[in-house]
C-alpha cells in the first residue's frame, strides 16, 4: 500500500508536468484526492524525500524536489566502502564501470561532429596540475574539473551527472593508500596527453590515453583490500574532504 501511495504520487508530478522547486499539493488535498489517510500520505512524502523527488520544508509545505544524483551518490558510496571493508573487490568494479563509459565518451567527443569542448579551459586545467605537482600534489579537485569540463561539450546533463556520481563514491572512499597515490607529475602528464590526443583528432590516440590513465590507477589498487586493523569512521561516508584521495 505504501509504494502504491508513492508511486500515484509520482504519476501525479509527471500527469501535472511539475518542475523542481515547484509547490505540491497539500496534505489535506493529497489525501481527498488518493482517498488515504493522514499518515500514509506523509509516510510516502516521507520516502520520496529520501529518494529527492519531493522537498519538504517544514511551515511551508512540500515542493518537487530537485532530483539530482544525490541520493544514489550516498547509496553507491555507502556500497562500495561497505563492500571495500569487507574485503570485496568494489573499487576496482567501481573503476572498470568508469573506464568503460569513459573509453566510449572518448571516442565519441574525437570521432564525433565537433561538440563544444573547452580547449582552453582543458589547458588551463592540465597547466594548473603541473603548478600543484611542483607544489607537491595535485589537487582532486583539479582532476575532477578536467573531466567534468572534457565532456560536458557532448550535452548531456544525465550522463555529466553519473559521471560525477562515480567520482564521488570512489573519491570518498577512505583507503590505505598513503604511500601508493600517483606521483603528480605522471597525473599531469596522463591528463595532458589525454587533452593531446583529443586536439590532435586520433580516435585511437584518445582511446589509449585513457586506457593508459585507467590502467596506472587499477595498478594502485591492486593492493588495498584492507586488513583486519583497518577502521572505518563516520567521516570516510559522509566527508568527502576528510578523505585522502586517490588521483583519477
Amino acid at each position: 500500500m505504501a509504494r502504491e501511495i508513492q508511486e500515484r504520487i509520482k504519476k501525479l508530478i509527471v500527469d501535472r508536468r511539475l518542475p523542481s522547486g515547484a509547490p505540491m499539493p497539500t496534505e489535506n488535498e493529497l489525501m481527498e484526492q488518493l482517498g488515504v489517510s493522514r499518515n500514509s500520505v506523509r509516510e510516502a512524502l516521507k520516502a520520496l524525500q529520501a529518494m529527492g523527488i519531493v522537498e519538504i520544508r517544514h511551515g511551508f509545505g512540500t515542493y518537487v524536489g530537485a532530483m539530482d544524483m544525490a541520493p544514489m551518490i550516498e547509496g553507491l558510496t555507502f556500497r562500495t566502502v561497505a563492500a571495500h571493508y569487507r574485503g570485496e573487490d568494489s573499487l576496482s568494479e567501481l573503476l572498470e564501470l568508469r573506464e568503460a563509459i569513459e573509453t566510449g565518451l572518448i571516442a565519441r567527443l574525437v570521432s564525433g561532429p565537433a561538440p563544444e569542448t573547452d580547449l582552453d579551459e582543458l589547458q588551463e586545467l592540465v597547466a594548473r596540475m603541473g603548478e600543484e605537482a611542483d607544489a607537491g600534489g595535485v589537487r582532486a579537485g583539479t582532476d575532477r574539473a578536467f573531466h567534468i569540463a572534457l565532456y560536458r561539450g557532448l550535452g548531456n546533463t544525465l550522463l555529466s551527472e553519473v559521471l560525477d556520481a562515480f567520482w564521488d563514491a570512489f573519491h570518498r572512499v577512505r583507503t590505505d593508500l598513503a604511500d601508493l597515490h600517483q606521483d603528480p607529475k605522471t597525473t599531469r602528464d596522463q591528463h595532458a596527453e589525454i587533452l593531446a590526443a583529443v586536439q590532435s583528432g586520433d580516435v585511437l590516440r584518445a582511446e589509449a590515453a585513457v586506457r593508459e590513465h585507467f590502467d596506472n590507477i587499477r595498478a594502485r589498487l591492486r593492493s588495498t583490500v584492507p586488513t583486519q586493523s583497518t577502521r572505518i569512521d563516520d567521516a570516510s561516508v559522509t566527508s568527502a574532504t576528510a578523505i585522502p584521495p586517490l588521483r583519477g
